[in-house]
């Protein structure tokens, strides 16, 4: 399973990368994906379009026990002396909980994974040829 995010790639590399990820894996969301996924839309033909794609995969709900992991996870890195955002906490902790690669394009998910179990797959050299 995949934890896809789509942050900061331009916009061919971005389509590009998550056709080929629908294609070739079974793709995981959470909500905050979703809610980064959708709330970057440009228009409301593409916030429907979206929509209906992703309702389509696999979602992983936010339940009791992913909170205190990605509370944990929050705490231990703080205590090295690293603050990282909430938001890619919980989408990192989504994909522990689902013993899951995370597929993405922000450095944070990198440090992440150096100090937890995350699996990563990391765009952000792809970003940095642009």
């Amino acid at each position: 399973m995949v934890i896809c995010l789509k942050k900061r790639l331009s916009p061919y590399n971005k389509k590009k990368r998550i056709e080929e990820l629908l294609l070739e894996s079974d793709v995981a969301i959470n909500g905050m994906i979703e809610l980064e996924l959708l709330g970057g839309a440009r228009s409301e033909n593409e916030y429907n379009r979206l929509k209906n794609r992703l309702e389509a995969l696999y979602y992983v709900e936010a339940d009791r026990p992913l909170w205190y992991l990605a509370s944990k996870i929050a705490f231990d890195l703080k205590r090295k002396g690293m603050s990282i955002p909430y938001p890619d906490i919980v989408i990192a902790a989504s994909a522990l909980k689902e013993g899951a690669v995370l597929i993405h394009a922000d450095s944070h998910f990198d440090l992440i994974a150096e100090h937890t179990d995350l699996k990563v797959e990391s765009l952000v050299s792809l970003i940095m040829q642009e």
